[in-house]
């Protein structure tokens, strides 16, 4: 409870950016040495500059890049009973540099299109200037994407929605259903149950009444923001938005340093046009 106080405290007195910053020049120098020797082990493997592997995960060039090639497998694995990777689209929402997406064509063939986009301009820079194969766009915190309507087959975001605001849990789930063809399959993951033993007293009495919690304080989209999602909220916001949940996995502390996030497996049965039009009659009885 004391690491969460501390951390309530520097986002009231706005350093919570300030000392992020701090923790990203102490991680650097905690793992300089086993990066170097990655660097020296895989010299053609193309990395991120750190502050943008760090501010999207982790300053640590094996998670960034085998494991990320280890998720992108199970992504895949989870939803391929769902969903036909064969000429499909796929679109990485918050695809940060590339720790997942870069794997995709490797993994599942060159007969699919692979889109990444995210808000950072410099990170969705250095992905169109760096990883092959792949279509990158910027969007904005706020919907919507650059995209036209029923586009993709599959989206996946993964820890997205855990630094966007209560409004946006809305606004960007009718988006991603805009975006999504009739039948398509949308992965999120989110802070759950797991998680409440991160946070303070406040935001449990909260949390339990199925409230979603979130520390702002600081930009939103950036790590700092955290966001967390009682599941029957959560719920009601996918439902509301036309998708039905297929699948749902709760999350779960792993090992002493490790939690897993709530995920969510998703189709599309209604379009973002029939919600408004149901909306509407609801509203006016």
């Amino acid at each position: 409870m004391i690491k969460q106080t501390v951390s309530s405290v520097l986002r009231k007195l706005h350093l919570a950016h300030f000392a992020d910053l701090i923790r990203y020049k102490i991680m650097s120098l905690k793992n300089y040495s086993q990066n170097t020797e990655f660097k020296k082990q895989n010299p053609s493997v193309i990395l991120p500059p750190d502050y943008l592997m760090y501010e999207s995960f982790q300053i640590n060039y094996s998670k960034y890049y085998i494991d990320g090639r280890e998720d992108a497998r199970e992504i895949i694995d989870l939803t391929r009973p769902f969903v036909n990777f064969n000429a499909s689209r796929i679109l990485d929402w918050g695809c940060g540099p590339a720790r997942l997406i870069r794997h995709f064509p490797s993994i599942l063939g060159k007969q699919n299109e692979y889109y990444g986009t995210d808000y950072n301009a410099t990170t969705i820079e250095w992905c169109m200037n760096n990883i092959p194969g792949i279509i990158f766009s910027k969007n904005g915190v706020n919907p919507p994407l650059p995209f036209p309507d029923d586009h993709f087959t599959f989206i996946y975001g993964i820890s997205i929605l855990t630094h966007l605001s209560p409004e946006n849990q809305h606004a960007w789930s009718r988006e991603l259903n805009r975006v999504l063809k009739p039948d398509g399959i949308l992965l999120l993951t989110t802070h759950g149950e797991a998680f409440v033993e991160k946070l303070t007293r406040e935001e449990i009495e909260s949390y339990t009444k199925g409230q979603i919690v979130a520390r702002g304080n600081v930009t939103e989209g950036h790590r700092m923001y955290g966001t967390f999602h009682p599941p029957a909220y959560m719920s009601k916001v996918f439902e509301d938005s036309g998708f039905k949940i297929e699948k749902f996995i709760p999350g779960k502390r792993v090992n002493e340093s490790f939690i897993s996030q709530d995920t969510w497996l998703l189709r599309k049965i209604l379009p973002s046009s029939v919600l408004g039009l149901v909306h509407r009659e609801l509203s006016f009885g």
